[in-house]
């Protein structure tokens, strides 16, 4: 009882972090091993380092990757899961990049600025539309193309675009001017190639 209780605690911290409204991204180098390949998995973006290596290695621990095996899969595939949950491998970062894991691929030197970047890009998506989005996502991934589903994307984006924020970042665009959350955003007037 004890030990589930411990395995169900370990499994909320990944559904957590994938299910969280606030954009994550995984800054990524070094020895990922594991649970930290499942962190990786599930957060929104993932930027790592031409050092960083992977190895989910349970199996030759005797035991699976079960808890992250839901975010593995999403990011990664059944076919690549196969493969690398099987055989315990480890793998490098281009390998990362090339099946799902990584989103970019930089110098350890670069890492940082890369992340700025992308919060950058980040920062100018409107702050509910973010987690609309996120959401958005959630339901739709292995929905199917359904009348159901076709439905709800026309409510999805008729109730989005009549809220506030989305008014705002509409006369923002037809007026070519910055929408009112960016410059609050990045603390500074943001570049204009950063608008949209």
């Amino acid at each position: 009882e004890q030990n589930r209780k411990a395995a169900l605690a370990s499994a909320q911290i990944f559904h957590t972090l994938h299910t969280l409204k606030k954009p994550t991204i995984a800054r990524v180098h070094g020895a990922v091993r594991g649970g930290g390949v499942g962190l990786v998995a599930a957060c929104d973006i993932a930027i790592g380092s031409r050092d960083a290596t992977f190895r989910l290695s349970e199996v030759r621990l005797g035991i699976v990757p079960a808890m992250i095996s839901p975010y593995v899969v999403a990011a990664i595939g059944e076919r690549h899961a196969r493969r690398y949950f099987v055989s315990g491998e480890e793998f490098d970062s281009a390998e990362a990049y090339r099946i799902g894991l990584l989103h970019d691929l930089v110098e350890f030197d670069h890492l940082n600025a890369r992340i700025g970047e992308m919060l950058s890009q980040v920062y100018c998506g409107g702050p509910h539309a973010i987690v609309a989005a996120k959401q958005q996502i959630s339901r739709v991934a292995h929905a199917g193309i359904t009348a159901a589903v076709v439905a709800d994307t026309a409510n999805t984006i008729a109730d989005i675009r009549a809220t506030a924020e989305a008014q705002e970042g509409l006369a923002a665009f037809l007026e070519k001017r910055q929408a009112a959350w960016i410059a609050p955003a990045l603390g500074k007037k943001a570049k204009k190639g950063n608008r949209r």
